[in-house]
């Protein structure tokens, strides 16, 4: 009876570590799983973020390409307009020299007029 008893314990005994060994190894298994899951989902994430920082350099570089660009005509509207201006003044001196010269040409003119008719009433 004894050694009965002792075979059924050995026998439990064993049953347990073996469900026990089953148990550790399943355990082990869903860890992997759980692991490989959170891994793999923070992966999509990184994944997810080197994509969209690719894209935002490619994003910059354009960017900074249009703002010189966009710098460059800027330049060249500014040069425009200065050159406008400075056309512009030259017209305004001009016209003024013309004023100036027709001014000139008057007073010329109503000097000759007078001498002349004085020669005439002198004649």
């Amino acid at each position: 009876m004894l050694s009965r008893l002792l075979k059924e314990h050995q026998a439990k005994q064993n049953e347990r570590k073996e469900l026990q060994e089953r148990r550790r190894r399943e355990a082990i298994t869903a860890a992997t799983c759980l692991t490989e899951a959170l891994v793999d989902h923070l992966n999509v994430g990184v994944a997810q973020a080197y994509v969209n920082q690719r894209k935002l350099d490619h994003e910059v570089k354009t960017l900074q390409v249009q703002a010189g660009q966009f710098s460059k005509q800027t330049a060249q509207w500014i040069s425009m307009v200065e050159g406008f201006n400075q056309a512009l003044k030259e017209i305004g001196d001009v016209e003024n020299w013309a004023r100036s010269i027709e001014m000139d040409m008057r007073t010329i003119a109503t000097a000759l007029e007078y001498v002349h008719k004085g020669q005439l009433q002198a004649s």
